[in-house]
């Protein structure tokens, strides 16, 4: 028997690869160095808190929450398990950029939804440089807005899920503990409903950017339009 054995990682095309080791590598910097790493500098704030930097739009993506573990493994199951296909379709070049605008989209999406929030309550977009009169309810949810950061790969990746189910709309997937396989279509679909629903409500203790996941999804469906992307044509 042959003692050479593949590298589980051989068969992951290029840009698949090194988002994973990106991600992860980052991930152990934020957990070796929790003590003196300073997120606010990476994480994507509002555009009008002095906590934000132009840079945040791409960093954000590479970190994660080191008090659940969850979400980074979630991401970087998805990227692991989406990826690779799309990546073989597109092209890793067209792969890099879909990734990038689609993260890119959702934090911008994110600061609409912020900028709308801010303007309801405060009047204005610019509320930080702005002298209100408000309830301490009030002040704190804009604080909130202006002193939260947002982290994470979610906002592409929800851009990737969008273009398999888009591309391989009748690919079937199974969902623990859903007992029967579902098309990627419906899948999605339901995903992303799901995400819309819960950041319309904003139930309480919720700390999930979920419109920075529905940018994610809608940037992607504009690039699959703008760009023509079409799946194969039999694909089981």
């Amino acid at each position: 028997m042959s003692q050479y054995r593949q590298s589980p990682f051989a068969n992951i095309p290029p840009v698949v690869k090194n988002l994973l080791i990106i991600n992860i590598l980052c991930y152990l910097a934020e957990l070796i160095f929790k003590s003196h790493f300073n997120l606010d500098m990476f994480a994507a704030y509002y555009f009008d808190s002095p906590l934000f930097k132009p840079w945040q739009i791409i960093t954000y993506m590479f970190m994660h929450s080191i008090e659940d573990p969850m979400h980074i493994i979630g991401n970087m199951f998805a990227l692991f398990i989406f990826g690779p296909t799309l990546e073989y379709t597109l092209g890793s070049k067209r792969f890099f950029n879909y990734y990038f605008i689609c993260g890119i989209g959702a934090v911008l999406m994110q600061n609409i939804v912020q900028g709308l929030e801010v303007y309801n309550i405060a009047g204005t977009f610019t509320a930080y440089h702005s002298n209100i009169s408000a309830s301490p309810d009030v002040i704190q949810k804009i604080e909130a807005i202006y002193g939260n950061g947002v982290v994470g790969a979610s906002g592409a990746i929800f851009g990737i899920l969008l273009a398999f189910g888009m591309l391989f709309p009748n690919v079937e997937l199974f969902v623990i503990p859903i007992p029967f396989p579902i098309k990627a279509k419906y899948l999605v679909s339901c995903y992303i409903l799901l995400e819309l629903w819960l950041g319309y409500k904003q139930y309480s203790g919720d700390n999930v950017a979920h419109f920075a996941h529905i940018g994610g999804a809608l940037v992607g469906f504009i690039i699959i339009k703008i760009w023509g992307l079409r799946g194969p044509q039999q694909f089981y």
